[in-house]
């Protein structure tokens, strides 16, 4: 049997679900970036680089980066927002009383390309009508 969210959390799931939204779009296209990066690195050769001598943005051999290594700096940042993204996945988690598989389930979407784009729209379905229902449930004990 699932369990409802606390009475006192209940104002602090639209927040954590809107912090959730938005680090799962980000992380999910920081994800593809960093797949195309691999790629281009691993397979093909070549790093991206700006403001070298190639210009301002230009593909170069791999261990040849002079300026500014993208390829590295994209992996930074899908690192740091897969951080944000496991913390809004533990905070609507704990907040909604999901079963473990669940969080885990979510934070494979920052692992997994494009798998956070499929999870953000049921996750986010799921709780609106949660939360739907707690109010309906609300709403029928001040009735009675």
């Amino acid at each position: 049997m699932p369990l409802d969210p606390k009475p006192a959390d209940v104002s602090r799931i639209p927040g954590a679900l809107r912090l959730y939204q938005v680090s799962s779009i980000i992380t999910g296209v920081f994800l593809l970036l960093l797949c195309a990066e691999v790629y281009a690195k691993f397979v093909l050769g070549y790093e991206l680089e700006m403001n070298g001598s190639e210009g301002f943005l230009a593909f170069v051999p791999r261990d040849t980066v002079v300026a500014i290594n993208l390829s590295t700096i994209i992996l930074i940042v899908h690192g740091w927002f897969y951080v944000l993204y496991l913390f809004a996945d533990f905070r609507l988690w704990s907040l909604m009383r999901w079963p473990l598989p669940r969080f885990v389930l979510i934070a494979l979407g920052g692992i997994i390309p494009t798998l956070s784009f499929f999870l953000e729209g049921p996750m986010t379905r799921r709780v609106k009508r949660s939360l739907a229902q707690l109010e309906a449930k609300k709403a029928a004990e001040v009735r009675s």
